[in-house]
């Protein structure tokens, strides 16, 4: 008997479907079936099925006689099911890398449920992602089982059938099944989700719901949309034959109602000419179901379809003059600001004032917190104020730290008037440069990947960035700190403007440069990381030719697993990634079960570096910060030649690597297997590679940008200043 049979429905899908069935069939998990249900499709569905079934004996395909519709098509395949999980996979959808397996370990953790209710993301036609937003339900659910009554959020969720897997027995014993028609999901997942006695969670993006340009079937305008009010007479039918459930009566009230009028508001859902008639059908079911007052957000039902047009125009209306009175607020704000701006700037800078910035105003962080730092010891005179972009990023600066919000009153006037901006990343267009001012531009590491100038051969990676506008904001800076000689070639070539390279060393990695042996222990305590054990830093970066950037280069479950008791792995994303879904798609998940211990929160950078003992990367210019500390570092590899098609690099890591390289993860297994990762030869690549990269790095960095920089007295050696000319073309590049 299989742990899981997963029923597919296919019609019309012919464009789809082998990557839907590719994505079940290539799963790491093996113990399954594949139910798929031919529904009389007319294009070349039925020959692709037959295709796979021939290949592989875990899938069987039933032809249907004629098109019977999603919920009886699926019907048609529970009878042929014998595994312990039924799943449910629309054929224009696919299962994500490790869902399976994940799905079985979470089930097997919480002693077979009757339901596990996963998380999903939607892929959009035009390469966009998003995960679910309500997947913070999944993550409160908590670590054990429960039930709708003990956490009714879990409701919130999309009522769809493919985000869950039921365990067969309770399915049969309940006699659950579709119904016809569209809608169908709602009177078996209402049905099924409080009847559940015991319902687990996995806070893990194992479905990715394709979302279609064209030929979605409830997208399109039709009577069949009334189909809504037959499918939440079953499921009141259903609470109405089980006393014990009588008391969600009034919640599924509200929902049936909530449900109607957002499909009556759809343009295209409804003929216009029955619309009147849906709305008289809704108000009349919710008549008949209501046991009390309407609740607030259902009033829109009384008083007839007149009525109810009226009350939606006037509501149109009132978000139109909402939408153009914050058009004139924000365009007076504008005119504000701009006369605080123009009013302070005739007044002279203030000598004393410096603003920070970091990593797009989101804290005290990187270069600019460690040249803040120094200035506030070497130069307490200097009043330093940084710029971030919220409140909440303002409750995370360190006690005592005096801040302006980006684009107000005060952002304005400090910025008006401050001698020093220190930044990595450019500042606002809107904002001027001054006369007397100085910008230093610190940047966010040694540059591996094409920066700046260097995209505009790379459409790909480019997507989205105004390279012109990019360069028009660096013609501010003065000065330009780079940590090595080839930093300061690329940002030459990459940045074609008027500015003077420091060669100041990067000011983060004073700390690096500076570690004792203990230092790092207070992060290790932080992470929850096991006194005396070894810890292996992992830090992948982001892929241009990947929908969404996060690509999944590594099993970090198998690889936790092969670094052996005494281990912990330690997961940090590439920044960009830290809110999209590839923490979704299983970083969560192990964290939560102590496998891997995700850091990709962590403020500081240097602290999770600190408390490591070894670096596996891809191509992130971490490891050039990282070499500071005289670590191992081993380089996973896989994808090179992809990677710098899409994006470009500026050398052959690979051949000039920190460290062993490995091809493929069974190769980084055996690395660290056999223990080579830090052997001789791993030592002498590093040694090298710390020559080359980590050249002005000597643990004074900050103190060096303030003395040189802010206070005018010689350079602290090795530092040297190097002007750099703006490149032939600059003009024409900036203005195009």
């Amino acid at each position: 008997m299989p742990r899981f049979s997963i029923i597919v429905p296919v019609f019309k899908v012919q464009g789809f479907l082998r990557e839907c069935l590719d994505s079940v069939l290539e799963q790491s998990y093996p113990d399954i079936e594949v139910i798929a249900v031919d529904d009389c499709s007319p294009d070349g569905c039925g020959a692709i099925l037959d295709e796979y079934a021939a290949r592989d004996p875990r899938m069987r395909v039933l032809h249907l006689p004629e098109n019977v519709g999603l919920g009886r098509a699926r019907n048609a395949g529970m009878p042929l099911a014998g595994g312990d999980y039924l799943l449910f996979l629309d054929s224009d959808d696919t299962l994500t890398p490790g869902a399976l397996r994940a799905m079985a370990d979470r089930l097997e953790e919480t002693s077979d449920p009757d339901v596990l209710v996963f998380d999903y993301a939607r892929t959009y036609w035009w390469g966009g992602t998003r995960r679910n937003v309500l997947a913070r339900v999944l993550a409160e659910a908590g670590e054990g089982t429960f039930s709708a009554a003990g956490h009714p959020e879990i409701l919130d969720l999309l009522m769809v059938v493919w985000n869950k897997a039921y365990r067969r027995a309770f399915v049969e014993r309940e006699g659950f099944a579709f119904p016809p028609g569209y809608y169908e999901d709602t009177p078996w997942t209402f049905p099924v989700m409080l009847s559940a006695e015991r319902i687990a969670a996995l806070d893990r993006i194992c479905l990715a719901y394709r979302q279609r340009r064209q030929g979605n079937i409830l997208s399109t305008t039709s009577r069949k949309h009334f189909d809504i009010h037959d499918q939440y007479e079953r499921v009141f039918a259903f609470i109405g034959s089980r006393p014990e459930l009588s008391h969600w009566g009034p919640y599924l009230h509200r929902k049936m109602g909530e449900h109607c009028l957002d499909i009556l508001s759809k343009e295209d859902r409804l003929p216009e000419a029955d619309k009147a008639e849906f709305f008289r059908l809704t108000a009349a079911l919710l008549r008949k179901h209501g046991t009390g007052p309407v609740p607030a957000e259902l009033r829109l039902l009384e008083g007839g379809f007149t009525r109810y047009r009226v009350r939606r125009q006037a509501a149109r209306a009132g978000r139109e003059l909402g939408r153009r009175g914050q058009q004139a607020r924000r365009a007076v704000a504008a005119r504000v600001k701009h006369g605080w701006s123009a009013a302070h700037g005739h007044r002279p800078l203030d000598p004393h004032l410096a603003v920070y910035s970091a990593f797009s105003h989101r804290g005290a962080l990187g270069d600019p917190a460690a040249v803040y730092a120094a200035a506030r010891e070497l130069a307490p005179h200097l009043r330093g104020v940084w710029v971030v972009r919220d409140e909440e990023q303002a409750a995370l600066l360190p006690p005592e730290t005096e801040y302006v919000l980006l684009d107000s009153l005060a952002y304005h006037r400090v910025t008006a008037r401050a001698t020093y901006f220190v930044n990595n990343v450019n500042w606002p267009g809107s904002l001027a440069k001054r006369p007397g001012s100085v910008h230093i531009h610190t940047h966010q590491g040694t540059p591996l990947k094409y920066m700046a100038a260097d995209l505009l051969h790379k459409p790909g990676a480019r997507h989205g960035l105004d390279v012109p506008q990019m360069l028009r904001r660096a013609d501010r800076w003065d000065y330009s700190l780079v940590a090595n000689r080839h930093s300061e070639l690329v940002w030459e070539r990459a940045y074609p403007c008027h500015f003077t390279s420091l060669r100041s060393g990067s000011p983060r990695n004073d700390v690096l440069v500076r570690a004792r042996p203990e230092e790092g222990a207070a992060a290790r305590a932080r992470l929850g990381i096991p006194a005396g054990n070894r810890v292996v830093l992992y830090a992948p970066t982001r892929r241009e030719y990947v929908r969404g950037g996060h690509a999944e280069r590594l099993d970090l479950a198998a690889f936790a697993d092969g670094l052996g008791a005494g281990h912990t792995l330690v997961v940090r994303l590439h920044p960009s990634l830290a809110d999209g879904p590839a923490r979704g798609m299983g970083l969560t998940e192990l964290h939560r079960r102590g496998v891997v211990v995700d850091a990709t929160d962590e403020l500081r950078v240097e602290d999770v570096m600190l408390a490591s003992d070894a670096l596996v990367t891809d191509y992130s210019a971490l490891m050039f910060d990282y070499a500071n500390l005289d670590r191992p570092i081993v380089l996973l590899a896989d994808d090179w030649g992809a990677y710098t098609a899409s994006r470009g690099a500026y050398f052959d890591i690979t051949a000039d690597a920190p460290g062993h390289v490995a091809r493929s993860q069974p190769e980084l297994a055996r690395l660290f297997a056999s223990g080579a990762w830090r052997d001789g030869e791993s030592e002498r690549l590093r040694a090298g590679f710390r020559t080359r990269f980590c050249e002005f790095d000597d643990g004074r960095a900050a103190e060096r940008v303030v003395r040189t920089l802010m206070l005018g007295e010689r350079p602290v050696s090795p530092a040297a200043v190097v002007p750099v000319p703006a490149q032939a073309g600059h003009d024409v590049l900036a203005a195009s």
